[in-house]
């Protein structure tokens, strides 16, 4: 394969500012993460630590293989939401006994360990990936159940809409449990504490279940809402206790010591699983990129309507910065081609610029090729859409915009999605956006994603208003629609930044630019837990 050139001047004062911005950005995102790393707060930390406890983070530092990474996901969850940034849960992807598995947490410094709307969003995910990479599936459980704050207001119509959303949300979590079982995925429950209602299903569905001794408790209703419901005065040992799981009700099948004996004991069972990945391991001899991660920072502007090649990021991510590219010369707003990540081959379609006829077919052709030969697919976003026009509707801009959609959606291989920049509309369908199922997605932090740019949409709204006055017959306001122009293309701005979506759970997290090879080879190795198999069969072409 040829090595990939760069013709990034690192020197330039417009690489230096964008460096510059990024790595401002870069801390900003850090306090968050710090802020999140920090639970309920010192006095919450506190209280787990005179009751003996560990926190979230080092639970699961201790379950993990010495040296091993954690990718987590979505750390940034519920940012600017009425619940603590991370939500209250962690997830991720770790490796325990050289086993990837997906590992969730409950934090207990977080009221508790309740269940929200952002925590749930997180919970579902693991879930997914889970199911679909064929990941053993480990659970830190601790949960009081349900946290129904900050949603709606005092409204009671909004307050029993989120208990209805609730009791959807746990009774599919019990049956996506079951599911994995079910595909000879195992599931593991450790549990460090109290578990009530919901909670008490997630190790009640488990494979295997570990109980802390004087610690653990797990119980449909607890001593209150038994003492209401029957009359009975039970203690919470009796009822629900370790002791008691592990001797007297089944539902436990180790009994630990202490926290560190049960993660030892959580160790043990993934050791005895007997795991192997079912896709190809990755060649072992592979060459760092010729070019330098670092030189990402400065390559995107906080103006994302400053263009770059897309090929600098490539040329930084791929071993050795080998890239065979494909269909050069045509539809050249798309680059297509192939390339080994940390030794696993992968077929690229990166964006430089907007999507056109030609850069539609050629990535259809693309997709179905690598589908062929079994080979997953990353997709590199800088996308404000396919390109709209009349002679670009007469020249085919919807037939092969679909082809390239309907290529996207019946392709079997991995996806891997990276925002770099802009997202925007169907641009974001074609390059297998979120709603397109790829098995990963992560943002970077100037990236923006939503229908369409906010001067674009505060423009439509306009150019709509004044045809519909104009129908009616009326005069059409202009101060009036500055006014609501303004305000929408600022709320439109707002919630199309990376951050804001991130904080929503549209993607699975906001990396460092120079974390993405890494990251991408940690969502490979887990995506090769199951089998790697292309497809030939494809919904109809419009030919």
């Amino acid at each position: 394969m040829p090595v990939l050139d760069t013709r990034l001047d690192t020197r330039d004062a417009a690489f230096q500012q964008n460096k510059a911005e990024m790595l401002e950005a870069l801390d900003e995102i850090q306090a968050l993460l710090d802020e999140a790393a920090k639970g309920g707060g010192p006095e919450a930390m506190a209280r787990l630590a005179s009751r003996g406890k560990m926190p979230i983070r080092e639970r699961i530092a201790a379950v993990l293989d010495r040296d091993s990474p954690f990718l987590e996901i979505s750390p940034l969850a519920a940012w600017r939401s009425p619940f603590t940034i991370g939500s209250g849960f962690v997830v991720g992807v770790g490796v325990i006994e050289d086993v990837e598995c997906v590992i969730l947490g409950h934090d207990p410094s977080v009221r508790a360990g309740a269940f929200n709307a952002f925590n749930a969003k997180k919970l579902m995910r693991g879930l997914q990936i889970a199911r679909e990479n064929r990941m053993p599936y480990v659970q830190f459980v601790e949960s009081a159940g349900a946290d129904l704050r900050g949603q709606g207001g005092g409204d009671p119509e909004a307050a029993i809409q989120r208990e209805i959303d609730h009791f959807a949300e746990s009774g599919r979590l019990f049956y996506e449990i079951t599911e994995l079982s079910k595909m000879r995925i195992p599931t593991i429950s450790l549990v460090f504490g109290a578990s009530t209602a919901g909670g008490a299903y997630q190790p009640g569905m488990s494979d295997y279940n570990i109980f802390i001794t004087k610690q653990s408790r797990v119980f449909l209703g607890g001593p209150p809402l038994v003492k209401m419901a029957t009359g009975e005065d039970a203690d919470e040992e009796s009822l629900g206790g370790a002791d008691m799981h592990t001797r007297i009700s089944g539902l436990g099948d180790y009994l630990a010591r202490d926290e560190m004996d049960g993660i030892r004991m959580c160790r043990e069972v993934v050791a005895h699983l007997n795991w192997r990945k079912l896709g190809p391991q990755p060649e072992a001899d592979f060459e760092e990129p010729k070019h330098d991660p670092e030189d990402l920072l400065g390559l995107v502007s906080k103006d994302l309507r400053s263009p770059f090649d897309m090929r600098e990021v490539i040329a930084r991510i791929v071993d050795a910065s080998y890239f065979e590219e494909f269909k050069p010369l045509y539809g050249p707003t798309l680059v297509c081609g192939w390339a080994r990540v940390h030794g696993y081959p992968v077929g690229i379609l990166g964006n430089n610029g907007a999507l056109f006829s030609e850069s539609a077919e050629k990535a259809a052709q693309f997709i179905q090729l690598c589908n062929q030969i079994d080979v997953p697919l990353l997709f590199l976003h800088n996308i404000t859409g396919y390109i709209v026009g009349t002679d670009f509707e007469q020249g085919g801009i919807t037939k092969n915009g679909s082809k390239m959609i309907n290529a996207v959606s019946n392709s079997t291989v991995p996806h891997i999605t990276i925002i770099t920049a802009s997202s925007y509309g169907a641009g974001n369908y074609g390059m297998s956006g979120r709603a397109y199922g790829p098995r990963f997605t992560y943002i970077w932090p100037f990236a923006k994603i939503a229908v369409m740019g906010p001067k674009q949409m505060a423009g439509v709204m306009s150019i709509v208003g004044r045809a519909a006055a104009k129908r009616r017959g009326i005069e059409f306001d202009e101060q009036a629609d500055a006014k609501r122009a303004a305000i929408a293309e600022h709320w439109a701005e707002e919630r199309s930044k990376g951050l804001f979506a991130t904080s929503r759970v549209s993607d699975d997290g906001m990396i460092d630019p120079r974390d993405t090879r890494i990251v991408i080879a940690l969502s490979l190795s887990a995506a090769y837990n199951n089998k790697v198999e292309g497809t030939k069969e494809f919904g109809t072409w419009r030919m």
